[in-house]
């Protein structure tokens, strides 16, 4: 079956940096496209980046870019994403979920791990 797991979220200070793992099984993960998804408290699931299969293209949401970076190791079955200069509205619970989509993402998700908690504060 299907399986994501997500690691490496803590308590971080402003500007600190943190790097997300999400291990993957039960499907061909270079096939599809991941995302990061994410959802504060109180608030409802935003997208954050995306990656084809090969890794070949990324998007990212405009508030994150220059600060997150999104990458693969298909050998691994494994997403990560890097994040830097972290501000106290990056709280949130991260997760990763796979699109349905392989050729193009399609913000369409089928399977979402359990999520990591992400706290940037003093």
């Amino acid at each position: 079956q299907v399986q994501l797991v997500e690691s490496g979220g803590g308590l971080v200070q402003p500007g600190g940096s943190l790097r997300l793992s999400c291990a993957a099984s039960g499907f061909t993960f270079s096939s599809y496209y991941m995302s990061w998804v994410r959802q504060a408290p109180g608030k409802g699931l935003e997208w954050v980046s995306d990656m084809a299969g090969d890794g070949g293209r990324t998007n990212y949401v405009d508030f994150v870019k220059g600060r997150f970076t999104i990458s693969r190791d298909n050998a691994k079955s494994t997403l990560y994403l890097q994040m830097n200069s972290l501000k106290p509205e990056d709280t949130a619970l991260y997760y990763c979920a796979k699109d349905i989509g392989t050729s193009w993402p399609t913000y369409e998700y089928d399977y979402w791990g359990q999520g990591t908690q992400v706290t940037v504060s003093s």
